[in-house]
């Protein structure tokens, strides 16, 4: 999940208070305690959507504060407790600008399960792991976002997770100074936390799937890819997100250290200067200066980029464009569920042409803003070029007004999530000896992260960016939890249930079933090109947005990567 929401959020505006959907299964219920390498921990019992106790674990400390002397640094590993752990609530988000809770010690996970060891019995049951999307600046793990509701009426462990956000996980000098991707350096700690830990709560630890979702499902593309990840995980299911794409992975980002350097009124003459006074700042300034990064509108969605990282004596969690990788086998090859939504990122084409200052900007210099908007490198010899073949497939090359509107959708769609996401299909089942699972997910229920404007919030445009998990995850934040006789049930039982089969055999439908349609899901290949359409009803179709994403390949062919080397 990006940025597309945010502006909801802000108008909910109070703190929650975690509801319980069913008080009465659970009213005397004891509080459940698990031993674990680390010491014991006690959690609380939650009901499920279908009325399962759910034995929740919230707010487990998985590495020290990152504060002081650990601010900027790599993750270090918590230490163990004597007495009862208390993980019975979430603990604040990292840094960033919202409504909820904050705090720079926010390295904590949850963990929820239905069904804990207890004397001979001590289930195995295989583990999701949710890295929250957000553009690598906001979101978190918390049970408001991501309530377990929903997929743990499947028998799976879920765990979610706080990772640091904006300058304070992803800042890069490019030297000693800050390496860069402490953010998804947390993420490793956690899958090493989770091997180490996950059978106390009855997960097993040799079946982890690696979930990501927007961000998060860039940061799982290049774990993939990762030296520091390798073998902590089994299968991986990418969601509405890639680093496959064209969305540039830099060397460093000295140019936005130093920006936020002057932002926080640092002098930036040099990394350890710059380092050095940022430690002085509060994580609160730090974590609230995002919108002094924004360059058009609301865009760019990702400011704070993963790096390929130098060798300055560190351990190194990107060595390489992970394309490069990939096309050379390096890499981990893994069963991998990967997806879209219809209309992702469209909301933002109805924010540019309802801003007449942003309706301008973009059709006087296109240019200069396709660049800042469609994520790709606006340094580059040929971005003018890109730029104005961007324009002319999608636009006509005509000027922007309310024409524009399906064809801006598109190309904010597929330049943030859709093309990555395709590229990501073509190369992990062309160098993968594992099955590649591709999906659209093309439901519509009453309910989304973006409703037509003039409808008062009633009417969803279609099936934006982060829809999909609203049949993932219960999130109470922003909508209530179906019952039964809701319509919208049909299709958590049907998502949940694809998600929950990947995760115990690496396959979404290992047996046609009524449950799912009697639909056969066919791995994709470059040749066959099949994807899941999964909306009313689960649908086996093939060769998705083929030549939107045609455009895209001619335009960042993956012979300009061939050579790219590690540092």
């Amino acid at each position: 999940m990006f940025r597309q929401f945010l502006p909801l959020v802000l108008l909910i505006g109070a703190a929650f208070t975690y509801p319980n959907p069913d008080p009465k299964a659970t009213k005397n219920a004891e509080r459940p305690i698990v031993n674990t390498p680390l010491g014991q921990i006690q959690g609380v019992i939650l009901a499920s959507r279908l009325g399962k106790q759910i034995s929740a674990f919230r707010g487990i400390r998985y590495a020290k504060a990152p504060t002081e002397d650990l601010r900027f640094q790599p993750p270090v590993p918590a230490d163990k407790w004597e007495s009862i752990y208390n993980a019975t609530q979430d603990r604040p988000l990292c840094p960033h600008r919202t409504d909820e809770a904050t705090s720079e010690d926010c390295l904590f996970l949850n963990v929820y399960t239905t069904k804990l060891p207890k004397g001979s019995d001590q289930p195995k049951r295989p583990v999701i792991v949710f890295i929250h999307g957000g553009g690598f600046h906001s979101l978190g793990g918390g049970s408001n976002w991501l309530g377990p509701q929903y997929i743990l009426d499947q028998d799976v462990v879920l765990v979610t997770f706080n990772y640091r956000l904006g300058a304070l996980g992803f800042i890069s000098t490019g030297d000693k100074e800050a390496p860069g991707n402490n953010g998804l350096k947390d993420q490793v700690l956690v899958l090493k936390w989770v091997k180490d830990n996950i059978a106390s709560f009855g997960g097993d630890p040799d079946a982890v799937t690696l979930t990501g979702y927007s961000a998060g499902a860039i940061a799982a593309t290049l774990h993939l890819v990762s030296p520091m990840s390798r073998g902590l995980f089994h299968r991986a299911i990418i969601m509405s997100g890639s680093g496959l794409g064209q969305i540039p992975i830099p060397h460093d980002q000295l140019d936005l250290a130093k920006k936020q350097a002057k932002v926080l009124d640092c002098v930036d003459d040099t990394s350890a200067n710059i380092i050095k006074c940022l430690k002085t700042r509060t994580a609160d300034q730090l974590g609230e200066s995002h919108l002094k990064f924004v360059e058009f509108g609301d865009d760019p969605v990702i400011i704070w980029h993963p790096v390929i990282e130098g060798d300055f004596g560190q351990e190194r969690f990107l060595t390489a464009h992970p394309i490069a990788l990939i096309q050379k086998g390096d890499f981990a090859k893994v069963p991998v569920m990967i997806g879209l939504t219809t209309d992702e990122f469209a909301a933002r084409a109805f924010n540019v042409l309802a801003n007449e200052t942003l309706k301008k900007q973009m059709g006087e210099d296109f240019q200069k803003v396709a660049p800042i908007a469609f994520l790709y490198d606006r340094d580059s010899e040929n971005s003018k070029t890109v730029s104005d073949a961007l324009k002319k497939f999608y636009l006509n090359d005509k000027a922007l007004d309310n024409s524009s509107l399906p064809g801006l959708a598109q190309l904010y769609s597929d330049a943030i999530v859709g093309f990555g996401v395709n590229r990501a299909a073509e190369l992990l089942s062309e160098k993968s000896n594992h099955s590649v699972y591709y999906y659209r997910f093309n439901y519509k229920g009453r309910y989304s992260h973006f409703y037509l404007p003039d409808s008062n919030g009633t009417t969803p445009f279609g099936v934006v960016h982060a829809d999909d998990l609203i049949y993932m995850f219960y999130i109470q934040k922003l909508f209530p939890i179906f019952k039964d006789t809701d319509p919208e049930t049909q299709t958590v039982n049907k998502f949940t249930l694809l998600l929950s089969n990947f995760a115990k055999s690496g396959n979404p439908i290992p047996e046609t079933s009524d449950k799912l349609d009697s639909a056969k899901w066919e791995p994709y290949t470059t040749k066959s090109q099949k994807y899941l359409d999964i909306g009313n009803k689960l649908v086996l179709n093939e060769k998705l947005n083929e030549k939107r994403y045609a455009e895209w390949t001619k335009l960042f062919p993956l012979s300009q990567y061939a050579d790219q080397k590690s540092r």
